[in-house]
C-alpha cells in the first residue's frame, strides 16, 4: 500500500495534521485518570471543594478540547481519503486504458471492476483509518503502561505481562487471515463475472429457459463467496473477544494487587482507580488495534490487487518519436503476416499478405471463426504481429503513434454499442465538434437519417444503455454514422450489416460508394455486400486460401464457391 500513498501526495497536509490533532486528543484523554485521581484522592477524601471543582474544570476543558481536535481530524480523514481515492481511481483507469487488449483479455472485464470499485475503497479505508486511529491506538496502548509505571511501578509490570500475549494472539489471527481475505476478493471476481453475464444475456437465459440453472449457478457463487468471507470474518472475530477476556483478567489482577497495596498504604483509592482507567484504555486501544489489523490486513490484499494493474507493462508501446509516414501507393500492406492471441497458442493467422489502395473497397468473407475480425484488429493495432509486417501509408503500424495512427481509422465492431446520452453524443464521439448538419449527413449516408427524425426529440433523444431502446438495425445504422461523421482514411465494418435487410444493405452500401471516397474494408458473411469490392479475401482456419474479384474467385475457389452456393441456395 506504501507505493499506492503516491497518489495521495496532494493531501500532505491533511494526512500531517489529521494525526497531529489526534495525537492531541489522545494526550487529553491520557491525563484525565491523573486528575480524577487528584479529585478523589486530594479532593473527596480530604474534603477540599475547590480541588472538586478545579479537577472537574480541567477535565471539562480537556474533554472539549479533545472533542474539537477528534473533529478536526475527522474532516481532514475525510478530504485526504476520499481525494486519494478519487486520484487513486482515476489513475488506474488511465492504466487501464493504456493496457492492450491482449493484457485486458488476461485480466478480464469483471476483476477490473472490482478493483476500480471494492478494492478501492478498502484502501480509502484504510487512509482514513491511518490518519484517525494509527497514532492515537498506539499512544494509548504504550502511554497507558507508561503512566501505570509513573504510578505504581510494580503494577505497571502487569500491564507489560498482558502486551505480548496480546501480541502473539494477534500474530497467529493476521497470519491465516490474510489469504483467506484475498479469496475473498477473487470469490467476488467470480460473483461478478457471473452477474455480468446473466444482465447480459438475460434473453438468451430466457429463450433457453435456464432461469433456474443460472439461479442456482448464482446461489452457488455466493455460497462460496459467503463460506470464504464467513471463515475469515469468524477468524477476524477472535480479535476483539480474545484481547477483551486477556484485559478482564489483567483487570480482575489489577483490583485484587491494587486492594492489598491501599491497605498497606501504598497506593491510593484514586490511583487504583486511574489504573483500572488506564487498563481500560489500553483494553479498547488494543481492541482497536486489532481492528486496524484486519482493516490494513484487506487492504494489504487489495492494494496487491491494485497494484498488478500499475505493474503490467503494457505489451503494446509507443515508439519514442513518432514518424512521418510517406506517401505511398499501399495505403494499408499486410506482408506475410502471423498472429496468435497468446505466446503459448496457436496461429489464429498464418502468411496473411494483401495490399489495399487509397479509396479502394475490399471485402473479407470467410467461414465462423476463420480469423475475419482478428485481421482488421491488427490494422489499428489493437494487438501486435507475431510475425511479418503490417503499414500504413508505408509506415509500420508499430511506429506510429497510436492515437494518430487510430485516428486514421474508424472501426465498426460486430457488437454495436451505444453508449448512454443522446444521439448526437453518440455521434460527436466520432468528431467531438460535429454540427447538427453534419450529423444529419453521417445519419443520411447511414439509412438511419428519416427514422431519428421521425423520434420527438430528434437528435436529442435519449439512448438507453447500450441502445437497448433501438432494434438491431437501428443500432447498427447508428454505430456506422458515428463512423462516418469523422470522415476518415479507413473505414472498417466488422459484419457491421448483419441486422439490415437486403434492401437497406444495398442502399447503405450505395451510400458509400457515393458519399465515401476513403478505403472501406466490409467483413460480411454475405456475399451480395461485398461482390462489388476490387478485391475479396477468403479466410479459413486463419489462412488465406483465396484472392481476387467476385468473377475470379467464382472459377478458381472452391471455398467461395461454396459460399455463394450455400446462400444461392438459402436464397431459393
Amino acid at each position: 500500500m506504501i507505493h499506492l500513498l503516491r497518489y495521495a501526495k496532494a493531501y500532505r497536509k491533511q494526512i500531517i495534521l489529521g494525526p497531529f490533532f489526534k495525537f492531541l486528543e489522545a494526550a487529553f484523554e491520557l491525563v484525565l485518570p491523573l486528575f480524577m485521581a487528584r479529585l478523589i484522592d486530594q479532593g473527596v477524601r480530604a474534603g477540599h471543594q475547590a480541588t472538586v471543582w478545579q479537577m472537574t474544570g480541567w477535565m471539562v476543558a480537556m474533554s472539549v478540547i479533545g472533542m474539537i481536535c477528534a473533529v478536526i481530524c475527522q474532516y481532514y480523514a475525510s478530504i485526504a481519503s476520499q481525494g486519494f481515492g478519487t486520484e487513486l481511481r482515476t489513475q488506474l483507469m488511465k492504466k487501464i486504458n493504456q493496457l492492450s487488449h491482449q493484457d485486458l483479455n488476461q485480466f478480464g472485464t469483471d476483476t477490473l471492476i472490482t478493483r476500480l470499485t471494492s478494492d478501492i475503497n478498502q484502501l480509502q479505508l484504510a487512509l482514513a483509518m491511518l490518519i484517525r486511529l494509527v497514532v492515537r491506538a498506539p499512544f494509548l496502548s504504550i502511554g497507558s503502561v507508561i503512566m501505570a509505571f509513573y504510578i505504581d511501578w510494580q503494577t505497571g509490570l502487569l500491564y507489560l505481562i498482558l502486551l505480548p500475549i496480546f501480541c502473539i494472539i494477534l500474530f497467529f489471527i493476521v497470519r491465516y487471515s490474510v489469504p483467506l481475505y484475498k479469496r475473498v476478493q477473487e470469490k467476488l471476481d467470480q460473483l461478478n463475472e457471473l452477474v455480468n453475464q446473466n444482465l447480459s444475456g438475460v434473453r438468451v437465459i430466457r429463450a433457453f429457459a435456464r432461469r433456474k440453472e443460472e439461479v442456482k449457478r448464482f446461489d452457488d457463487a455466493t455460497d462460496d463467496l459467503a463460506n470464504v468471507y464467513q471463515r475469515v470474518t469468524n477468524l477476524s472475530a477472535l480479535l476483539s473477544p480474545a484481547t477483551t477476556l486477556v484485559m478482564n483478567l489483567g483487570i480482575v489482577a489489577l483490583i485484587y494487587i491494587g486492594g492489598f497495596k491501599v491497605n498497606t498504604g501504598n497506593l491510593a483509592p484514586g490511583e487504583v482507580l486511574a489504573l483500572i482507567n488506564y487498563m481500560n484504555q489500553m483494553l479498547l486501544a488494543l481492541i482497536v488495534v486489532s481492528n486496524l489489523v484486519v482493516i490494513f490486513t484487506r487492504a494489504a490484499a487489495s492494494a496487491a490487487r491494485v497494484n498488478q494493474v500499475f505493474d503490467t507493462t503494457p505489451s503494446l508501446t509507443q515508439p519514442d518519436q513518432a514518424q512521418t509516414a510517406p506517401s505511398q501507393p499501399d495505403f494499408i500492406r499486410f506482408e506475410n503476416v502471423d498472429f496468435r492471441y497468446d505466446a503459448n497458442g496457436g496461429l489464429a493467422l498464418q502468411d496473411i499478405s494483401f495490399n489495399l489502395q487509397p479509396g479502394e473497397f475490399l471485402g473479407i468473407t470467410g467461414p465462423t471463426g476463420s480469423g475475419k475480425s482478428t485481421l482488421t484488429q491488427l490494422i489499428p493495432r489493437f494487438y501486435d504481429v507475431a510475425a511479418g509486417r503490417i503499414t500504413v501509408n508505408g509506415l509500420d503500424v508499430q511506429a506510429w503513434d497510436l492515437a494518430a495512427l487510430r485516428h486514421q481509422i474508424a472501426f465498426v465492431p460486430q457488437t454495436a454499442v451505444l453508449f448512454h446520452g443522446t444521439i448526437r453524443e453518440n455521434l460527436q464521439w466520432g468528431k467531438a465538434d460535429a454540427t447538427d448538419e453534419g450529423c444529419f449527413q453521417a445519419l443520411e449516408t447511414a439509412q438511419c437519417r428519416e427514422f431519428v427524425e421521425k423520434l420527438p426529440e430528434g437528435l436529442d433523444t435519449m439512448v438507453m444503455e447500450n441502445g437497448k431502446n433501438f432494434s438491431g438495425g437501428q443500432r447498427q445504422r447508428l454505430t456506422i454514422a458515428r463512423a462516418l461523421i469523422r470522415k476518415p482514411h479507413l473505414l472498417i465494418l466488422d459484419d457491421s450489416l448483419s441486422a439490415l435487410d437486403y434492401q437497406t444493405d444495398l442502399d447503405l452500401r450505395q451510400a458509400l460508394a457515393r458519399d465515401l471516397d476513403s478505403a472501406m474494408i466490409i467483413i460480411s458473411q454475405r456475399v451480395r455486400s461485398i461482390q462489388q469490392a476490387k478485391e475479396i479475401l477468403v479466410l479459413d482456419s486463419g489462412r488465406l486460401v483465396g484472392k481476387g474479384t467476385h468473377e475470379a474467385l467464382l472459377l478458381s475457389s472452391s471455398e467461395y464457391q461454396a459460399i455463394v452456393a450455400s446462400q444461392e441456395e438459402e436464397h431459393d
